[in-house]
């Protein structure tokens, strides 16, 4: 068969699978927004039914208002009922069917079918709160790539993700999206990794540096090493972090559902009161007696009150998602803006975790002395020696053969070149007399400004001075700043010896410092500080910083800290952005408001509809728009957090 006759006969197939995808599409819409349909078409049936009644026969209305019942309240009605079944419970949903049945029983068809359209509506939307935030899931879900092209030599082949190994490698080409994480091996690019850190701007990438799932290859092919499974890709932690958060109830919310059993049974028990009492004692009608109680029902419910909290948490906790903060649970959301106190790691949280070299002295030729202590170090996996071969590799050109290599642990190096014997280390490595007395006591000078130094001597003696020093993030600062501002207190806790830990914090504006912390000191301090403080942060991003993230009530970890430290914490900086926790910051303090505005708002409304009715200034169609017009407000107070 012809290339063309394959493409012919290809094209009716083609033609199918699109219409089905459409249909699915279409399908997939229409299930998702149902309960806003049936709202809808309840609504019309219902006004139908109203325009109509001068009209058509009364069981002709009366048959419209059931069907507007039915379609408008299925929804409501059997959440209602599967929950009171499950929880042994009461809800609210079940008083609106007691009201709606209530007020049809005595002849109120209109009233009821109102109550039962609205009711159905508020449902509407926040089953739309729901399902926003669960899209925000859905599309992180559906930027993963499923298929990968894996290499091997010169073969190349298309597998699924999910066959994968660790060791594998596989192209990326330009314009697509990354299929697992791990590290360039051959090729340079720019990466967006809007997907992962909530940062547009792309990010230049080449040989050694990581590359995530999810993100997309702008410009350049790159072959990248497979350093973990589909299923444990920093992306997969996002959507489980996220998800999980989805289903964590915050302490607010939990009362509130404590507190709705309790206040149904008691409306209830009003209600029966107020179906009787004042037939016998006032004289009503039967009618008016029922009638009166059915608007009692439905203005003494708490739809609002129930529906002040999990919309505003939910669309806070996928607002942070989609800017890079992943919030592990309402709760954790809730708890961040009481913060008073927040403790920090210094080393890849302050600052950027790699040491760069700030000052070279030496007494000989620099030259030729950096040649010789940059083929030294090239042989130490030391970040002190890693961070000298990055400075002389761009310095020098010699090259000298090393000989006798010895690495002494925590001390330095020894190594022979040219068939003299070097030493390079700390000042007690090298001799600590001489070390101090170099250049005048230009080392002590050095200590002071935070600066970890490297000595270099050889049988005649010191030969040169190199210091480091772990720089501050550019974004530190700021950070700090801004939550200074806010009145919280800032600690650093660092493994650094005393004048390293003290030229830091003054250089990064935190409040206190204390040095030399193990892991355990970590523990005991942020210990110390719940003790002085009601709430209290971590943050951190390695092993060791965990059990502290633990103990703090907010743990915080930079995303791109160790596995331990993203498991471990409550909330995860995507991007190692520390600004990105007075964002946060402000996401809860701002949820926590409109929270209360909702419960204050709603818990009003309620007070003031049931004075209305015991006045005896509210009707049926009064109080139904009261309630549930309420229940939509706080509804949408609570999407503004989506923004």
């Amino acid at each position: 068969m012809s290339s063309e006759a394959k493409l012919v006969s290809s094209q009716p197939n083609q033609n199918i699978t699109e219409s089905k995808q459409r249909h699915s599409s279409l399908f997939s819409k229409i299930k998702e927004h149902g309960e806003l349909i049936a709202a809808i078409i309840s609504g019309i049936i219902i006004l139908t039914a109203w325009l109509t009644e001068d009209i058509v026969s009364e069981p002709a209305k009366i048959g419209l208002y059931i069907l507007g019942f039915v379609i408008g309240g299925f929804a409501k009605a059997k959440e209602g009922i599967e929950e009171t079944i499950e929880d042994r419970d009461l809800n609210v949903e079940m008083l609106m069917i007691f009201a709606a049945i209530g007020a049809a029983s005595i002849g109120y068809w209109t009233e009821g079918a109102v109550l039962i359209f609205i009711f159905a509506m508020s449902g509407a939307l926040e089953t739309y709160t729901m399902n926003k935030s669960q899209r925000e899931i859905s599309s992180l879900m559906d930027i993963q790539p499923e298929e990968a092209l894996r290499v091997s030599g010169q073969k190349q082949e298309t597998v699924h993700v999910s066959e994968l190994s660790v060791g594998d490698h596989i192209l990326v080409k330009a314009g697509e999206r990354v299929p697992s994480d791990g590290v360039i091996i051959k090729g340079q690019t720019s990466l967006d990794e809007a997907a992962i850190t909530g940062e547009s701007v792309p990010v230049s990438k080449e040989n050694g540096e990581e590359v995530f799932a999810g993100t997309v290859n702008i410009n350049g092919s790159v072959t990248v090493e497979i350093t973990k499974p589909s299923n444990e890709t920093l992306f997969q932690k996002i959507i489980q972090l996220v998800q999980s958060a989805q289903s964590e109830k915050s302490p607010s919310q939990l009362f509130i559902e404590r507190f709705e059993g309790t206040y149904v049974k008691v409306v209830l028990v009003v209600v029966a009161i107020m179906m009787f009492v004042p037939h016998y004692a006032f004289g009503w009608s039967w009618q008016d007696t029922i009638y009166r109680a059915m608007i009692l029902l439905v203005v003494a419910s708490p739809c609002a009150l129930v529906a002040s909290i999990m919309p505003a948490t939910l669309s806070a906790i996928s607002n942070g998602a989609r800017n890079g903060i992943l919030f592990k649970g309402g709760v954790h959301l809730e708890n961040l803006s009481h913060l008073q106190a927040i403790a920090f790691d210094k080393t890849g949280t302050l600052t950027n975790g790699k040491p760069v070299v700030t000052d070279t002295f030496f007494r000989t030729d620099e030259t030729e002395t950096l040649s010789i202590v940059t083929a030294i170090e090239r042989e130490s996996n030391h970040p002190l020696a890693q961070a000298i071969v990055r400075y002389g590799q761009d310095k020098v050109s010699q090259h000298h053969e090393v000989y006798d290599m010895t690495d002494i642990s925590g001390q330095g190096v020894t190594a022979k070149v040219n068939g003299k014997q070097y030493k390079i280390g700390k000042p007690d490595f090298v001799g600590k007399e001489q070390a101090f007395a170099f250049e005048n006591g230009l080392a002590e000078q050095l200590a002071s400004e935070g600066k970890t130094l490297t000595f270099i001597s050889d049988e005649q003696g010191i030969l040169g001075l190199i210091a480091l020093k772990d720089t501050v993030r550019k974004d530190t600062k700021r950070a700090i700043q801004t939550l200074r501002k806010a009145g919280i207190y800032t600690v650093m806790l660092t493994g650094d010896h005393e004048t390293t830990a003290k030229a830091i914090a003054k250089e990064c504006g935190i409040d206190n410092y204390v040095a030399e912390c193990l892991p355990e000191d970590k523990v005991k301090e942020v210990k110390l500080l719940r003790e002085s403080f009601d709430q209290v942060g971590m943050v951190g991003d390695g092993i060791n910083d965990a059990p502290a993230l633990a103990t703090a009530n907010v743990g915080v970890a930079m995303g791109e800290g160790t596995d331990v430290a993203l498991e471990t914490a409550d909330i995860v900086l995507m991007k190692n952005d520390l600004p990105k926790i007075a964002n946060a910051l402000t996401l809860s303090t701002k949820m926590n408001r409109i929270v209360k505005q909702n419960v204050i708002f709603s818990i009003g409304v309620i007070m003031l509809l049931i004075i209305s009715y015991f006045l005896q200034v509210l009707n049926m169609p009064l109080g139904v728009v009261g309630h549930e017009g309420s229940t939509i407000l706080v509804i949408l107070n609570g999407l503004r957090l989506l923004r």
